[in-house]
């Protein structure tokens, strides 16, 4: 089976890192995985130690997001590629498990087109537009690169660093990113693990949800969480045969995700 699991940063930034790669060390030979990682909370904390005060903006949807602009850009990336995913493969490798660190902008991985304006709310509750930034939506994955790797036994880490058109470095959600390159390598399932248990609506875990379902709740659904189900609904539609959002802090947080014995599973039927 081919999978493809995003470890969401703030798992790494509570030191549950390890708890996750003994889960991966035990699939590893039976199945093909790619890694995705996060790590919004790690990146403002470099930032504002290196003087650089974050600002984040919210869509007219609600969904909120990190203004980005060049240097939070370098930032972001000398903490993604050269900080987070470093740990992973060493972790992995302590394991016995080869893999490799590739960014978004390694080798074209991931191409993302530049937004060039964004529409945000001010603090008045305006519609205001005002510069994009070194933000981007993914207009490509470069397969062939991944099955490379897999096809060499690896695992890839994939930091959420795209290159755009004009050879900028920008800003992606990790959440769409997993869920672009589970798209395009055709993997079965994709597992979005985070610090909450899944979807909790009105004090409830959501369990099961078809992609129509899920996007008629949007609107009740908070920040953070908003973009996992948004990921996870376009993975599905576009080929994907589940998404599961689930618990990084549970013991033996994969394999019980694998399972569906947790989380909220977004599929077809």
């Amino acid at each position: 089976m081919r999978l493809v699991i995003k470890i969401g940063g703030s798992l790494i930034k509570e030191g549950l890192l390890d708890n996750i790669l003994h889960d991966l060390a035990l699939l590893y030979r039976r199945h093909e995985i790619i890694l995705v990682h996060g790590g919004a909370d790690i990146v403002t904390h470099i930032s504002e130690k290196l003087g650089k005060e974050p600002k984040f903006i919210t869509s007219p949807s609600g969904i909120r997001s990190r203004y980005t602009d060049e240097e939070t850009a370098r930032i972001y990336t000398m903490v993604m590629s050269g900080m987070i995913a470093p740990q992973i493969a060493l972790g992995l490798n302590k394991l016995g498990i080869k893999s490799v660190s590739v960014a978004g902008y390694d080798g074209s991985l991931i191409s993302a087109e530049r937004k060039k304006k964004l529409i945000i709310m001010d603090e008045r509750g305006r519609k205001v537009v005002i510069e994009g930034g070194y933000t981007g939506k993914v207009s490509n994955v470069n397969k062939p690169l991944l099955e490379t790797f897999l096809t060499l036994g690896l695992i890839p880490i994939v930091s959420p660093v795209a290159i755009s058109e004009q050879s900028d470095l920008l800003n992606i959600d990790s959440d769409r990113a997993a869920s672009a390159i589970a798209a395009s390598v055709g993997a079965s399932k994709l597992i979005l693990l985070s610090n909450v248990d899944g979807l909790i609506i009105e004090g409830h875990l959501v369990r099961h949800l078809s992609p129509s379902q899920a996007k008629e709740l949007l609107p009740l659904i908070g920040a953070g969480m908003d973009k996992k189900v948004i990921a996870a609904t376009e993975a599905v539609e576009k080929g994907v045969e589940r998404a599961i959002i689930s618990s990084g802090r549970i013991d033996k947080p994969v394999l019980n995700a694998l399972e569906e014995l947790c989380g909220t599973v977004i599929a077809v039927g």
